[in-house]
């Protein structure tokens, strides 16, 4: 059977199951769902190698949210996402009080699919310099520096490397990664958020696999921040003929159909925008948790 393409445990999981079957348990893979400010989270925890050769991630946590209030404009859908993540950010980082971060926005401003990102890090409360010069105003912040690393075809470096010499510089306690992603199902593009504790590789949204960025490279704690924005075409392609009966297709006749397309909805500009401002909004709420979703937008704007 012809291989679905996501970036998402959750999905990942799915996948497996529906490939086993009802009588398959999955090995070293623990879930749980629940609700944090009314929104659905699943967290799947990979215990061991058995469960990371199932699902091909590393082994860790990884939690999703799935925020799909916000593009049904729900009352305080924005507030209560930005709530949420941080939330779970927040359990994830475990971060002493006052210990330092680096926020990594990934991706290409240039190309919409690939700049939540750098728009996440445009939503980031910087208060490392401000900490310096202000510290009668600043000096009870977390400091906090923010890099949007930019694309190895516009820069000459990699956002890996870029981002392991601004980590030894800023020597942060963890670093807060952002990229996008590939989901398997339209309905989650810019519609779920996954959390992870096991760092990031930029560009793997996309099939384009770059210079890590995980505890080992940069030497601290990494906690991926991922939305997915594309869908596969050939996994796309795929489902839409399983939901029409043609499950007995030969995966052959799929193969290097699709291979390097990548499927968006026409309102994906605004969505990312959308999922940018959430995750900035949030990564500040759980780096700072004593400012609310208002403060946040007061020393933004």
């Amino acid at each position: 059977m012809l291989k679905r393409r996501t970036d998402l445990a959750l999905e990942a999981a799915q996948l497996w199951q529906e490939s086993a079957g009802e009588a398959g348990t999955l090995p070293g893979v623990e879930s749980e769902e629940s609700t944090r400010e009314g929104y659905p989270v699943t967290t799947v925890r990979i215990r061991d190698e058995a469960g990371a050769r199932a699902l091909g991630k590393p082994v860790g946590t990884y939690v999703t949210l799935e925020l799909d209030g916000l593009a049904r404009r729900e009352e305080d859908a924005f507030g209560r996402a930005a709530r949420a993540l941080a939330a779970e950010l927040g359990a994830l980082l475990g971060l002493e009080p006052g210990a330092p971060a680096l926020v990594v926005g990934l991706g290409n401003r240039a190309i919409t699919p690939d700049a939540v990102g750098p728009g996440a890090a445009d939503h980031t409360l910087v208060t490392r310099h401000l900490i310096d010069q202000a510290p009668e105003h600043f000096g009870d912040f977390r400091p906090v520096a923010a890099l949007a690393a930019g694309v190895l075809g516009t820069t000459g470096v990699e956002s890996g490397e870029l981002a392991q010499a601004v980590a030894g510089k800023v020597k942060p306690g963890c670093v807060i990664a952002v990229d996008a992603l590939a989901a398997r199902s339209l309905d989650r593009i810019c519609a779920t958020v996954q959390l992870s504790d096991t760092g990031i590789v930029p560009g793997s949204g996309v099939g384009n696999h770059r210079f890590a960025l995980n505890e080992k490279t940069l030497g601290v704690p990494v906690i991926a921040v991922g939305v997915p924005t594309v869908v596969d075409g050939a996994t796309l392609a795929l489902d839409i003929l399983e939901e029409a009966g043609r499950d007995d297709l030969d995966p052959a006749a799929l193969r290097g159909v699709g291979g390097s397309l990548m499927v968006t909805p026409r309102d994906i500009d605004q969505r990312v925008k959308d999922m940018a401002k959430v995750i900035g909004f949030g990564i500040d709420l759980a780096l700072h948790p004593r400012l609310s979703v208002e403060d946040v937008e007061l020393f933004l704007s």
